[in-house]
């Protein structure tokens, strides 16, 4: 299963294997602990979410976005998206993020990230996880696919 190429949101699973302090661009340094992250993000513009979702299941070439910091060091082991960007309340990655953050098996692990354009004001668009179960996040997010792995590819 693969994404359309149209605009969305979406979720990436990150599994960082050791615990490392990471310089991400100009948000900062941060120490990581080793274990499961939750990216939350929208793509839009050419190629919409399968252009957005394939660089990162590929891996950044260089740095661009906060993720891809992060992404350099973990590897992808879920990723779902929804075919449209904005809920009742806002943009999705915004409404998760806020939703995940009052849960108690998630924490914050680095203020700021991946929320530096956030006008709904989220603490972050990263929130890590206590523990490695991940299977209630497409029902709990409301995601239309939800992959385990690296799927097919992204790219079609």
């Amino acid at each position: 299963m693969f994404p359309p190429p149209v605009s969305g949101a979406y979720v990436l699973v990150l599994r960082l294997g050791r615990a490392l302090v990471l310089s991400v661009g100009r948000l900062g340094r941060f120490r990581f602990p080793a274990g499961v992250y939750v990216y939350l993000g929208q793509a839009g513009g050419a190629g919409g979410l399968r252009a957005r979702l394939g660089r990162h299941l590929r891996g950044p070439a260089r740095p661009r976005w906060h993720v891809d910091f992060l992404r350099l060091h973990a590897q992808v082991t879920a990723w779902g998206w929804r075919t449209d960007t904005h809920g009742p309340d806002g943009p999705w990655e915004c409404i998760w993020s806020q939703a995940l953050l009052q849960r108690p098996e998630v924490f914050l692990p680095a203020p700021g990230f991946g929320a530096s354009d956030c006008q709904k004001g989220c603490p972050a668009h990263l929130v890590g996880l206590h523990t490695e179960q991940v299977e209630w996040l497409p029902l709990y997010l409301g995601l239309e696919e939800w992959v385990v792995g690296m799927g097919e590819g992204a790219d079609g």
